[in-house]
């Protein structure tokens, strides 16, 4: 009985791994200006402790804050919304998030007017460029009716969204609340997706100044939200606005001040913000690859290599996390590609339900004979043996003439 009961508790704890390593959830730290925004942003909050992400809240200041201890990671996941922190505490600095994130940790940052220099910083690493301190984004077409006159509280239209509802969501249809500082993206980083951007009249520039200079963006060019997945599946969520994530702008009506504008008795902020949360911390939008099978069509075991005329049959089982769930991925836009120097075969496939093989030319012994494109060629060599033969038959035998005395 002792040995089965040690066997169970074995088996429960392998299950537990499992099912750890099967769910998205983890230790989360979340950096606050000072702890009124814990209860100014308790919706948010709570919809991430529902969903079993364990939140441990410190300030930003906090002396005792860490990441790494012994070389290994404390957290699973950051959130830093404390946008004007002008020195982290503890062991904490841009250098330390930056190596997080190299780790394959997820950071979700929500900034504001009031942006201090370390998350300037920091997103300048992630090919983030955010605008001065003391700027805001402005839109004098596209501000709620609340907006006090500076036209900052920007009535962002669905149609600004990113077309990824993995990312999203799948009924990003109400238009959002935004008022808080604009981003551009570095152009040369193609990792950084426009999540949420301006509108064609939007810019950012400082509210209570005349424009003497080109803003730092215009138009579609301003960034209301920005996200990045590294090469190693490190996600990153940049906001402009932690406002954005406000118990005040999740539950807030939104009309925008123009007349005749439709009112809309609540915003998307909440359903936008836990679509972006489930992408961030990989919750959604997270694939695994199983099994890969290659062979020729007609066998079951795949060859040492292939060569360039071979039929051959590619299969490969890709998963998607869901609630904690590995289901079969349902995709129809998967492509293979079959390179050598340049790619051979570049195709769809086909959805039932890494290897890499060789892939070499036809080796001499396997092209034919004679290859009928190569008939001019085999013509001009047999002409040239013709002429050659006939031209020695005729200079051997020719006798010049004996010169006369």
């Amino acid at each position: 009985h002792r040995r089965s009961h040690r066997n169970w508790i074995t088996l429960l704890i392998s299950l537990a791994s499992l099912l750890h390593c099967a769910t998205a959830d983890g230790k989360t730290l979340v950096l606050l200006d000072n702890v009124n925004v814990r209860d100014t942003h308790s919706i948010f909050f709570r919809s991430l402790s529902d969903r079993g992400f364990d939140l441990t809240f410190k300030t930003a200041d906090d002396p005792s804050l860490s990441l790494i201890k012994y070389g290994q990671f404390l957290y699973d996941h950051l959130i830093i919304f404390s946008p004007s922190v002008e020195d982290f505490g503890g062991n904490i600095n841009v250098e330390t998030i930056t190596s997080f994130i190299d780790g394959g940790g997820n950071v979700l940052v929500a900034a504001s007017s009031d942006i201090g220099d370390p998350l300037r910083e920091l997103g300048s690493e992630c090919g983030i460029e955010f605008d001065e301190e003391g700027t805001a984004v402005i839109d004098h077409h596209n501000y709620d009716k609340s907006d006090p006159g500076e036209h900052t509280l920007i009535v962002a239209d669905p149609e600004n969204l990113l077309k990824a509802p993995t990312i999203v969501g799948k009924d990003a249809n109400k238009p959002v609340l935004f008022k808080g500082v604009g981003m551009v993206a570095d152009p040369d980083n193609p990792l950084v997706l426009d999540i949420l951007t301006g509108s064609s009249a939007a810019y950012s520039f400082f509210p209570d100044r005349p424009i003497s200079q080109y803003p730092h963006a215009v138009g579609k060019n301003t960034l209301l939200i920005a996200g990045l997945q590294a090469r190693n599946n490190a996600r990153v969520v940049f906001s402009g606005s932690l406002d954005f994530f406000s118990d005040a702008f999740f539950t807030s009506d939104v009309q925008k001040a123009a007349p005749g504008s439709q009112l809309h008795e609540q915003t998307g902020n909440m359903e936008l913000a836990e679509a972006l949360s489930r992408w961030v911390f990989k919750e959604a939008g997270v694939l695994r690859v199983g099994e890969v099978r290659h062979h020729p069509v007609g066998e079951d075991t795949p060859p040492a290599a292939y060569t360039v005329t071979d039929l051959v049959e590619y299969s490969i089982v890709i998963e998607m996390l869901s609630e904690g769930r590995w289901i079969p991925f349902d995709g129809d836009d998967i492509q293979l590609e079959f390179v050598r120097i340049d790619p051979f075969v570049r195709t769809y496939l086909k959805k039932h339900g890494m290897d890499c093989p060789m892939l070499r030319p036809l080796q001499h012994t396997q092209y034919e004979r004679f290859i009928p494109s190569a008939f001019p060629y085999y013509a001009s060599v047999f002409s040239m043996m013709s002429g050659l033969f006939v031209f020695s038959v005729v200079f051997l035998h020719m006798k010049e003439k004996e010169k006369s005395d």
